[in-house]
């Protein structure tokens, strides 16, 4: 089951999606032409890392897209810069950013409540549900558990229909039980809540979650890369495969199918992939939008995103506000796994700077090298 550990990594991470300890690999070292691609192979090699991809934006254009390594573990195949990885828990800024866009356009509100939003399910909700607004669900304040019931998640599994199928019968399991904790008390990080806000987003536009993400994000932005679930096809090794740790503490690489990726229950927390570089354009899109120099949403919008929800320490609405002397004070953070991958985006908004790193492997070892990669990149490209 999926969880959440708020950990310290370096000098620069906070927060990490946490599942499995880490492995060996004998996927062998490469030489490199040029610096960063070297810095990159150096650090795979030395955290025993399948790949390792990164990219660089510097006054809102990106300046690097690198990768190295190798898409299976043990296999020949090489990564590409348009390999895509997936991207976990950053997903829920995605998420949150449509739902300011549809709030934008009125379709729905940040105090429209779970109540408002299924009126026809008001018999079956537990009555301390039927309050919680949009905007708490997107700031980890609903009350809505940080793990999901053991039931609910094994009936996931198995659970068939279309995604946003799954996704309703999987929230009105979460809705019929008492909160976790008391509505707007707590701060609780939990991908229940996102997956609620993501069905009330589909309720409210009359599309399902994916295409909302498509039409409103991918396709505006150029993410010709992105898209939902493990990145690989069936049977084949056409774009990175996740790893995860077998009982003999060697890396084994999780092969396209079911259990490459969490149930289709909890997308809206963490279903997208997409290339470095194309995560990258995100993080310009974002920064750019606190600039007001986005069409797709007001500054004001990006504002609100962007800020520490009221009773958190540094969660907004996707994003971690954190205290960076390389960001000139105010960084924006987010990372996440789906247990075999691992993607850390950090943005300087104030220096118009982005740094993305990913790797197909998603361990102690995993985290530890996007962060050295991470910050490396900060320390060449951020200035002082």
């Amino acid at each position: 089951m999926t969880k959440t550990i708020l950990i310290g990594i370096l000098a620069i991470s906070l927060g990490a999606i946490v599942f499995v300890h880490a492995k060996e690999t004998t996927a062998p070292a490469v030489e490199h032409a040029d610096s960063v691609s070297q810095m990159l192979e150096t650090i795979r090699v030395k955290h025993n890392l399948p790949a390792l991809a990164a990219a660089v934006v510097v006054d809102g254009k990106i300046v690097v897209t690198n990768a190295v390594g190798f898409r299976k573990n043990g296999g020949p195949e090489k990564v590409t810069v348009d390999d895509q990885f997936h991207l976990g828990s950053v997903t829920k800024s995605m998420t949150a950013t449509v739902a300011a866009m549809l709030v934008e356009q009125g379709e729905i509100s940040w105090t429209t409540t779970i109540g408002d939003a299924f009126p026809e399910l008001k018999s079956v909700i537990h009555p301390d549900y039927l309050g919680v607004t949009l905007e708490q669900l997107l700031s980890q304040r609903s009350g809505a558990p940080g793990n999901a019931p053991a039931d609910l998640w094994s009936d996931a599994w198995a659970a068939t229909g279309t995604a946003a199928e799954q996704r309703l019968a999987f929230i009105k399991g979460i809705l019929a039980r008492q909160p976790e904790a008391k509505p707007g008390t707590k701060f609780i990080y939990s991908n229940q809540g996102y997956t609620i806000a993501g069905v009330m987003l589909e309720k409210a536009a009359g599309k399902t979650w994916e295409d909302l993400l498509r039409s409103r994000l991918f396709e505006p932005l150029g993410m010709t890369t992105a898209g939902f679930g493990a990145p690989a096809s069936l049977d084949k090794v056409d774009q990175p495969w996740g790893h995860t740790k077998a009982p003999s503490s060697e890396i084994e690489a999780v092969p396209p199918g079911p259990r490459a990726d969490n149930p289709l229950a909890i997308s809206p927390a963490g279903a997208v992939h997409c290339s470095v570089g194309d995560l990258a354009k995100y993080a310009a899109f974002h920064m750019a939008g606190e600039r007001g120099e986005s069409k797709l949403l007001k500054a004001e919008s990006f504002k609100k995103l962007h800020t520490v929800a009221a009773g958190n320490d540094d969660y907004a609405l996707g994003w971690m506000v954190l205290k960076r002397s390389w960001a000139n004070g105010r960084a924006l953070m987010h990372n996440g796994s789906n247990t075999m991958f691992y993607v850390v985006v950090w943005m300087a908004p104030d220096k118009n700077c982005a740094v993305v790193v990913a790797s197909n492997i998603g361990v102690d070892e995993g985290f530890a090298g996007c962060d050295e990669a991470a910050l490396k990149l900060i320390q060449q490209y951020f200035g002082k």
